[in-house]
């Protein structure tokens, strides 16, 4: 249980937020009727506000307690999930940002049907706001009731659906501008909640050479390894980082409605590409302040200094999904963990907001409007705030099945690897190859996600030891060859518009002149390839 003043100011923080929210959706909107300042911003949002937002959205409360039980659990391992991603925004800063600002698009799966057809926009939309619920909001609250659960002793259901309310309140109401502009000061305080627990474990471990002597005594420096050999126990050798891994990115930063959302409320291509590479600067950070805080946990176990009884399961075992809530009450002093509880709301919050909000927009544009295309915008904006409403009441109903995961960071990679390769396919092909066919993208969708869903289902009554992220890489190899096949069985038929949404080579993309000096888009993707291969280098 924590103080009476650090719960004053987490409430606070909540009410601050809150006003903050509904100010910012309301007070920038020139017409609270007009769908494009509702779902869009009015297309005016800058790169350090794009940047941000990403990494916000991306990082929530599921975050902060997943990757602090993966750093007690295996040590730096899962920080390739977040090392790794820099690669996927530069590949969406270099590639697919210029078709999805050209295009003027409000979401993905209307790309899709500009490239494709509507068959595949329609499935497309469904899946996103299927994957929405499930990976970013039901997830992120499960999270977040088992942190609230141990430190304020409340039920966790009660404490889901209080963040529920007070979240949906002011992202139905005021749009992506309120999420954004609610995201880029919740990273700031997510990012300080987390440099302070750091800081503090830093503090109390004692240095860099007790960590070591730790390791060494226990045969545990693979801990402070990325890349990991075949056969590692924890199922993530290196290959399956490598060829794994840009199936999921592929499909969470480059083709996921709630992320890519904030980059097409960009004010125009440069920003957009701008604000992708700032995020993929942002996402070094992870390793060193979320996922390094449980690892310095595990050696402060081991050195006795860290009393994690409440924790110990009735077999003996550690119930490690716990270790973030205990290094706060045990770590932090009063007031500071009021702060890092703002941490921790923040990160659920922001999670929760851009997922509501472009919910709200698939429903709104890919259902209701492609079955009404005289609806107004008012009736748009209706419609998105109904299904936003309905989507919090569906994830709450996920989360007894979704808690039987003993890891939630594993949980969702496992969900997340039998979603994406139908979809990292049909994105890939249609914008690096002019003979991928409407019909071959379509039956892609249609059998790479019915195929992804028996190996799913499949997999929990057969148990086999194949790693999430192999699994991801064999269902897209099977995607890739399947609509490469059908492209020539059904040959594409380009529309005036499919025309213009491939890139005739490689290069191409490379040939807009972008900013001047250090802020073009060239330089900073370079720098940001160079800093993640001196990062590798050092963490091999």
């Amino acid at each position: 249980m924590i103080a009476t003043t650090d719960i004053i100011i987490s409430i606070g923080y909540v009410a601050l937020i809150v006003g903050l929210g509904f100010w910012a959706g309301l007070s920038g909107r020139k017409n609270d009727s007009a769908a494009g300042e509702y779902f869009l911003a009015g297309k005016s949002l800058r790169w350090p506000m794009i940047g941000m937002a990403l990494f916000a959205t991306n990082i929530s409360c599921l975050h902060l307690v997943s990757l602090a039980q993966s750093g007690f659990d295996t040590g730096l391992l899962a920080g390739n999930f977040e090392w790794m991603a820099a690669f996927t925004l530069i590949l969406l800063a270099l590639f697919f940002v210029p078709f999805y600002i050209r295009s003027g698009v409000a979401t993905l799966p209307d790309f899709l049907e500009r490239r494709y057809n509507r068959a595949c926009r329609d499935w497309l939309a469904v899946v996103s706001v299927v994957s929405a619920v499930v990976i970013h909001i039901a997830f992120s609250f499960l999270a977040g009731g088992i942190v609230l659960e141990t430190l304020f002793g409340i039920n966790m259901f009660t404490s889901i659906i209080l963040i529920a309310v007070v979240t949906g309140a002011y992202t139905i109401v005021g749009g992506l501008r309120a999420v954004v502009v609610t995201e880029a000061v919740q990273t700031v305080v997510l990012l300080t909640g987390a440099v302070i627990i750091t800081v503090l474990s830093w503090w109390k471990v004692g240095g860099w050479q007790p960590v070591m002597q730790v390791l060494q005594e226990g045969q545990q420096l693979d801990k402070l390894s990325m890349l990991h050999p075949a056969g590692d126990p924890n199922g993530l050798p290196w290959y399956a980082v490598f060829l794994g891994y840009p199936v999921i990115g592929i499909w969470y930063w480059c083709a996921d409605q709630t992320i890519v959302q904030r980059v097409l409320g960009a004010k125009d291509e440069n920003h957009a590409r701008t604000g992708a590479l700032f995020c993929g600067f942002i996402k070094v950070l992870p390793v060193f302040i979320f996922i390094l805080p449980g690892l310095l946990a595990y050696v402060l176990y081991k050195q006795g200094h860290l009393d994690l009884e409440v924790l110990r399961q009735a077999n003996g075992q550690l119930h490690t999904k716990g270790i973030y809530s205990v290094m706060i009450t045990r770590l932090v002093p009063t007031g500071l963990v009021g702060v890092l509880v703002a941490a921790l709301l923040s990160g659920l919050m922001s999670q929760i907001s851009g997922a509501l909000n472009s919910i709200a927009t698939l429903v709104s544009y890919d259902l209701y409007k492609r079955n009404r295309p005289e609806a107004t915008d008012k009736q748009l904006v209706k419609t998105g705030r109904i299904a936003a409403g309905l989507a919090l009441v569906l994830s709450i109903g996920l989360l007894p099945l979704l808690n039987r995961y003993e890891s939630l960071f594993n949980g969702i990679n496992d969900v997340i690897s039998h979603i994406a390769p139908p979809i990292t396919c049909v994105f890939l092909l249609g914008v690096f190859w002019k003979k991928a066919s409407s019909l071959a993208a379509q039956y892609t969708l249609w059998i790479g996600s019915a195929l992804g869903a028996a190996v799913y289902l499949t997999g929990k009554l057969y148990p086999v030891n194949i790693p999430p992220l192999m699994v991801a890489f064999y269902l897209f190899m099977i995607c890739v060859v399947l609509q490469v096949v059908l492209s020539f069985v059904f040959p594409v038929q380009h529309t005036a518009e499919s025309k213009g949404l491939y890139w005739e080579s490689p290069l191409a993309p490379l040939r807009v002149k972008g900013w001047p000096g250090l802020a073009n888009y060239k330089v900073l993707s370079a720098a940001l390839l160079l800093v993640m291969a001196v990062l590798y280098w050092c963490f091999r």
